[in-house]
């Protein structure tokens, strides 16, 4: 079994309050975790108007689909026009481990 962890910081575009960062935030989550079955949530710089961090969990019996799910859902996000994508963390875990 293989775990696989991203975590995105984000730089929101023209955002003025907690309700517009949330109109942001909420359509990104709800699209990674529809059209890749992940875990995922914001979580972090939640009192931050402009700032959004982006935390997702993949699991799978193969490394290989593994890293393709997350290579997938880093392109999704750093393809957003309204976010800038400032910095990428991703971890993989093995039975190994």
């Amino acid at each position: 079994m293989y775990v696989g962890t991203l975590s995105f910081d984000l730089l929101l575009g023209d955002v003025r309050s907690l309700k517009e960062k949330r109109s942001v935030v909420r359509p990104i989550v709800a699209e990674l975790h529809r059209k890749y079955a992940v875990s995922v949530a914001e979580v972090g710089d939640q009192d931050l108007y402009r700032r959004a961090r982006i935390g997702l969990a993949v699991v799978s019996g193969n490394a290989g689909h593994l890293t393709e799910v997350m290579d997938r859902c880093e392109r999704l996000v750093a393809a957003r026009p309204e976010v800038e994508l400032l910095s990428v963390r991703r971890r993989l875990h093995g039975d190994d481990d």
